[in-house]
């Protein structure tokens, strides 16, 4: 039975390769601090925006959205606050009320 094949060392990458992904997605161009931001619905608002301005997409807006939300919660936001994991899981549900169902309404300022 043959054992498996020892790693080789890897090349040098950044640390932070998950930051790159969500500020250099290919698929969306994300505004700055989206996902610091709030208000869930302003997060949701702001990602489906995204989704559906790209022409580099390779699904619907809203999986792309959802999926740039999923990605940075299960990678990128390792070091966040239980409170902004909370606002993430929310702007997830906003995704979800709303996924093809026209503009989302505006978040009111303060929100």
């Amino acid at each position: 039975m043959m054992g498996r094949k020892p790693r080789s060392p890897s090349t040098p990458q950044s640390p932070r390769w998950s930051q790159r992904v969500t500020s250099d997605s290919d698929a969306l161009d994300l505004e700055p601090g989206v996902f610091t931001r709030d208000d869930p619905l302003t997060i949701a608002q702001s990602l489906k925006a995204s989704a559906g301005a790209s022409q580099r997409r390779k699904s619907t807006p809203f999986r792309s959205a959802m999926s740039m939300l999923n990605f940075y919660i299960n990678r990128a936001c390792r070091l966040r606050t239980k409170e902004q994991l909370v606002r993430l899981e929310a702007a997830k549900d906003e995704l979800r009320v709303r996924p093809r169902k026209g503009p989302m309404p505006k978040a009111e300022p303060g929100d």
